[in-house]
């Protein structure tokens, strides 16, 4: 019967996993569009969860419990923005370019952009400030520009 329960739970937590991240490994399936739109997902989830802490921590009566779990909800988020940009964009898609390779200002550009998002979405994790969501807003804009050019659903590189 444990045994029969650990299978299925296995199962079930790995069918999730595409969900939850893309692979390391070098299968070749990748699917920029959906991590541009599961970025922006991260952004608007964070975005609410910086006005309810807002609001809540702002009322007569404090309900510490909803206030945390709002905070943890922003983190969460923060922390699935992060893992996109560096496990998915950095680490996957976004190849090295050596100094004398033509590419290297494209790539020096991608690379700029990328760092910047990590910054802002650890900020985001610091504090409500609503000002990094439109800063989010603005680099997700420049990095879709600078990664698929004139292509406006496919990268020039994508298998």
């Amino acid at each position: 019967m444990l045994k029969s329960i650990f299978i299925l739970l296995s199962f079930f937590l790995f069918s999730l996993s595409p969900l939850m991240a893309h692979c390391q490994i070098p299968c070749g399936i990748f699917e920029d569009n959906l991590r541009f739109d599961l970025m922006e997902e991260h952004f608007v989830t964070i975005e609410k969860s910086m006005k309810k802490i807002v609001e809540l921590s702002e009322a007569k009566t404090l309900d510490y419990n909803q206030i945390v779990r709002w905070v943890m909800n922003k983190e969460q988020h923060a922390d699935e923005l992060s893992h996109i940009i560096t496990y998915y964009f950095m680490a996957q898609r976004i190849k090295v370019v050596e100094l004398k390779d033509p590419n290297f200002v494209l790539y020096s550009q991608q690379i700029t952009v990328l760092h910047k998002m990590l910054v802002a979405a650890m900020k985001c994790k610091q504090s409500t400030d609503a000002s990094l969501i439109a800063t989010l807003r603005a680099l997700h804009g420049e990095l879709k520009k600078l990664y698929f050019g004139d292509k406006k659903q496919d990268h020039p590189h994508k298998h």
